[in-house]
């Protein structure tokens, strides 16, 4: 009963309640927005690193994977050390390069692998690595070349510009096409065995490669695992998930900062909301209010109705915030994706039933809050004045 006389309340000013609940969703949008944004990046960042289950990144020490154009020497024999060790359980040694295409001006990113241990693509069609001149290619390759499976193509690992000649070329032969977990965007790349990409950039004399991926036992003791490889190959550095996680949340500490701010403003505007519209109905209806108090209605009926109308509100935005909250996320993500060097992997808007639910919940109950200084003031109404008032009035 109660419950009905709010909503039929909230209806005889529809105008009115429906701006209401339009800004109630707003404040909702942001609210979501922010919570989604402070974890999406972080969770997304762990989820493409533990992908393909390979917790350390070995790198030449001082350095990232691909940040920069150091290299490790030896790099089959780092990596037969550190699989021998009994808590590991693979290690995929990968070199990356810039290719050019030698029939036309397009540069592709190449990754020689071991197919065998690779983590860096998963194949949708054809077939993997097997021969010397097997090549694996993205659909952006393909778009950009025009080529398909089957098709034999002209590599070359140097180009000079002023004399336009090439090094290092190869004829490869398009065995399948994959999806490569770590590139960004419209980025074309390529896989060719590890061994065909040394010869093609001289490498192969000293085994460089640009890193190494270990994949640890379930059971093992990352953190010791992570020293023992440092002190086994005292050249690199290895940097295991958690490391990179920790990083990640450093750099991205104050963007989150700023997402509990925002958020924290959406939940302010969304009581001023209510608490403004709730007030200003009871002003409207204070000799109504005090008609029913005197013909024996009850004070805490009273307060219970008003607080039920500023609840109706917050669930209404709520509901209608959720919505446009998912929308703009999905635009905002695709426009924050493009933003160049970021794999296409990233996700910067992480939908967590928990914590979407805990800061709507933290919205209805500021709306709920909201309704209780007005109730109280209308059920603290002097009925005999307040009539007297109205009569005169």
């Amino acid at each position: 009963m109660r419950a009905r006389l709010a909503f039929l309340s909230l209806l005889r000013h529809r105008a009115r309640t429906a701006l209401a609940v339009a800004g109630v969703a707003v404040a909702a949008a942001m609210l979501l927005d922010m919570v989604m944004l402070s974890s999406g990046l972080r969770e997304s960042f762990a989820q493409l690193l533990t992908s393909r289950g390979f917790q350390f990144r070995v790198a030449p020490r001082g350095t990232l994977p691909f940040d920069t154009e150091a290299s490790i020497a030896r790099g089959s024999d780092i990596a037969a050390r550190i699989a021998a060790h009994p808590d590991v359980e693979a290690v995929s040694p990968v070199l990356g390069a810039s290719l050019h295409l030698v029939d036309g001006s397009a540069t592709t990113f190449g990754l020689g692998v071991r197919p065998d241990v690779q983590g860096d693509y998963v194949l949708e069609r054809g077939a993997d690595l097997a021969a010397d001149d097997d090549l694996v290619v993205n659909e952006d390759f393909v778009r950009l070349t025009g080529t398909s499976i089957g098709d034999t193509i002209r590599l070359a690992a140097g180009y000079n510009p002023l004399l336009r000649t090439t090094s290092g070329e190869r004829r490869l032969a398009i065995t399948g096409t994959a999806r490569f977990l770590y590139l960004s965007a419209d980025q074309p790349a390529v896989a060719l065995l590890l061994r065909t990409l040394q010869d093609m950039t001289g490498a192969l004399e000293a085994d460089r490669v640009s890193l190494l991926m270990v994949r640890a036992r379930a059971e093992a003791d990352t953190d010791s695992l992570g020293d023992w490889i440092e002190r086994v190959a005292p050249t690199v550095d290895a940097i295991s998930t958690r490391e990179a996680l920790a990083s990640v949340d450093q750099r991205l500490s104050y963007f989150r900062q700023i997402a509990f701010i925002l958020g924290a403003v959406s939940l302010v505007v969304g009581f001023l909301l209510v608490t403004t519209l709730v007030t200003v109905s009871v002003n409207e209806r204070a000799g109504e209010i005090s008609v029913l108090r005197a013909i024996g209605v009850s004070r805490g009926h009273i307060i219970l109705q008003i607080v039920i109308e500023g609840m109706v509100i917050s669930v209404a935005g709520a509901a209608l915030g959720l919505a446009l909250g998912l929308v703009t996320a999905r635009y905002l993500d695709a426009l924050l994706a493009s933003f160049p060097g970021l794999p296409a992997a990233i996700d910067f808007f992480d939908f967590q039933p928990g914590a979407v639910g805990r800061a709507l919940g933290m919205l209805v109950a500021a709306g709920i809050v909201a309704g209780i200084y007005p109730a109280w003031r209308a059920g603290a109404l002097p009925i005999a004045r307040t009539l007297h008032e109205e009569a005169v009035a």
